[in-house]
């Protein structure tokens, strides 16, 4: 069966290689378009930082080190990408010609799984084109405005300064917004909290009402009771003197 698939792959793949020495050569340009795009966003990341942390006066130097176009990394990585999917290409219609199932199943995988890599790194790629695109147009921008202003920039930096003490003052804003509306919520929540330990009170206060009414029926009951047997008591023992007093008189 191997043997079999070999042969499709090298019949197949007359024109440009079999599929493995393809797969082979787009695995190695997926590695190289990697590093590469890694080069280019720690470019960016030390030219952000770097232009962050120069003085306005050197403003001229800082759209200079922004300007830095690195466009040989970026089409070399460009230029990479588009041969992967060129690569993808001829092995999708390589794998399609493979017999066997199985292969044919495990080479689409491992095509698509190539694609999408590459497709992933394309997508990356655009973003930090457009990235520093920006980038380019903020500081040609920023060069524009300083050289309108004949070179006394202290307005272009006062400007700066107050568009960024606003711009703190209303993230302290929001952020007082923000505690205050905590604080509000939970207040709310304590208020509930004693709302309901009220109402378990008042329910406990009416049960011991209810039970303080049911105590002084019971107990009118037995003092009522008490009055009866104690006249019972009385009748009986006057019914008795009587008794005897007659049963005296009769033996005399």
């Amino acid at each position: 069966m191997a043997t079999a698939v070999g042969i499709g792959e090298r019949n197949s793949g007359a024109g440009g290689g079999t599929l493995s020495e393809l797969y082979q050569s787009s695995r190695r340009l997926l590695l190289k378009s990697r590093d590469g795009l890694e080069r280019l966003e720690r470019f960016e990341y030390t030219s952000s930082s770097s232009s962050s942390m120069l003085p306005s006066s050197s403003s001229s130097s800082s759209s200079a080190v922004m300007a830095d176009p690195s466009e040989q990394p970026f089409d070399a990585v460009r230029q990479d990408i588009a041969q992967i999917q060129s690569l993808c290409s001829k092995m999708e219609l390589l794998w399609r010609s493979i017999s066997a199932k199985s292969q044919r199943d495990l080479w689409k995988r491992k095509v698509e799984q190539v694609a999408e890599e590459a497709d992933s790194l394309k997508a990356s790629l655009d973003k930090y084109n457009l990235r520093h695109q920006r980038r380019m147009q903020e500081a040609r921008e920023r060069a524009e405005l300083i050289g309108r202003s004949n070179g006394d920039s202290s307005h272009v930096l006062r400007i700066f300064d107050d568009e960024a003490q606003a711009m703190q003052s209303a993230r302290n804003s929001s952020r007082m917004m923000e505690e205050t509306l905590a604080t509000g919520v939970a207040i709310l929540s304590k208020y509930s909290e004693q709302r309901d330990r009220l109402k378990r009170a008042q329910r406990k206060a009416l049960d011991v009402l209810n039970t303080l009414g049911l105590s002084n029926s019971v107990m009118r009951l037995i003092e009522k009771r008490n009055r009866i047997d104690r006249w019972i008591k009385y009748a009986g023992m006057v019914l008795t003197i009587v008794i005897l007093f007659f049963i005296w008189r009769w033996t005399r």
